[in-house]
């Protein structure tokens, strides 16, 4: 795959996209996964949309605080994750997609974990709204991102084919061809 001239600056670029990833999942970890030392715990919520019209009737500044910090908790996986794949040349929605079922399945796994940890409580809008942040984040980002990056590379667009795969380029080697051995 060619994405510039210069090798070691996609390794850089990749190599920070995957360390900060780690670093903001260790974080995201830490604050969802750690027993809360609480008098009691709501019930776990199942029903879509139930947790967002309760935070809703708190008023503003409690669903703001709410919804907004769901919202906020797995927005930076809509940047980290195509950064770390490190790709300039890809299909908009295929990478939205990819970003998408990516941040989904991070935040399906942490809602699963959360049913064994004290204090912590299984609501499946968080599930919703970290999806929700993700998608929004990649689009407001990545798009704009990438067209800066390709534009100051100032590479061709390479050839792309189907599925979304770069297509080789240039001649195909040839091997000559070698007889078999009695």
């Amino acid at each position: 795959m060619r994405h510039s001239t210069d090798g070691q600056a996609v390794i850089r670029f990749r190599a920070a996209g995957v360390s900060l990833l780690l670093a903001h999942l260790l974080l995201v970890g830490w604050l969802t996964l750690r027993p809360l030392d609480v008098p009691w715990v709501t019930a776990a919520n199942f029903s879509p949309l139930a947790g967002i019209k309760a935070d809703l009737s708190l008023g503003p500044a409690a669903a703001f605080r709410q919804i907004g910090g769901a919202l906020l908790l797995l927005a930076p996986l809509g940047v980290l994750l195509p950064m770390a794949d490190g790709r300039l040349y890809v299909s908009p929605w295929l990478s939205l997609a990819r970003t998408v079922a990516a941040g989904s399945l991070i935040s399906l796994a942490i809602e699963l974990g959360q049913t064994g940890v004290p204090g912590q409580v299984v609501d499946v809008d968080s599930l919703f709204l970290n999806t929700a942040g993700v998608a929004l984040a990649h689009v407001m980002v990545v798009p704009a991102a990438r067209a800066r990056l390709r534009r100051r590379a100032g590479q061709e667009r390479p050839v792309v084919a189907r599925g979304g795969h770069e297509a080789a380029q240039g001649s195909t080697p040839t091997i000559s061809r070698v007889g078999m051995a009695p």
